[in-house]
C-alpha cells in the first residue's frame, strides 16, 4: 500500500500538475499553430512563390521523373520530401513567433503589476513601542 500512496503523492505534487497542464495546453497550442500555418500562412506563401505547394516538393532518388508525390509513392520510389522540411521550418518559425509574443505580453503585464505603487508603510512595531515609551515618559 505504501507504493501506491507514494505514487499518488508524487503525481499530485504541484510541479507535476503544472507540467501536465503545460503539456495539454502545448498540444492544443500546436493544433492552433498548425491550422494557422496550413490554412493562413502557407496559402500566402504559395501565392508569393507562384502557387507552389511545398508539401508536394520532392526528389526521386531512383532517377525517374514522377508527375507528383503520390505517383512516386505509388511506384515505391525512394524519395526525399524536402518540401516537408520547408513546411516544418516555417512551422518552427511561426511557433517561435507566437511564443515570443505571448511571453512578451506576459512580461509587460507583470511589469505593470510591479510598477503599481506600494501602499504607504505604516510605522513598524518598534516605532510604535518607542512612541508609547516616549508618551509614558511625559
Amino acid at each position: 500500500m505504501g507504493f501506491f500512496k507514494d505514487f499518488k503523492s508524487f503525481l499530485l505534487k504541484g510541479d507535476i500538475v503544472n507540467l501536465a497542464t503545460a503539456v495539454v495546453i502545448g498540444g492544443a497550442f500546436n493544433k492552433i499553430v498548425g491550422s494557422a500555418v496550413a490554412d493562413v500562412i502557407m496559402p500566402i506563401v504559395g501565392v508569393l512563390s507562384g502557387g507552389t505547394d511545398f508539401t508536394q516538393k520532392f526528389i526521386a532518388l531512383d532517377g525517374n521523373d514522377y508527375e507528383n508525390l503520390a505517383a512516386a509513392k505509388e511506384a515505391g520510389a525512394a524519395i526525399i520530401t524536402y518540401g516537408n522540411l520547408i513546411q516544418a521550418i516555417i512551422n518552427f518559425i511561426i511557433v517561435g513567433l507566437f511564443i515570443f509574443l505571448v511571453l512578451k505580453a506576459y512580461e509587460k503585464s507583470k511589469k505593470k503589476e510591479e510598477e503599481a505603487p506600494a501602499a504607504p508603510a505604516g510605522p513598524t512595531q518598534e516605532e510604535l513601542l518607542t512612541e508609547i515609551r516616549d508618551l509614558l515618559k511625559k
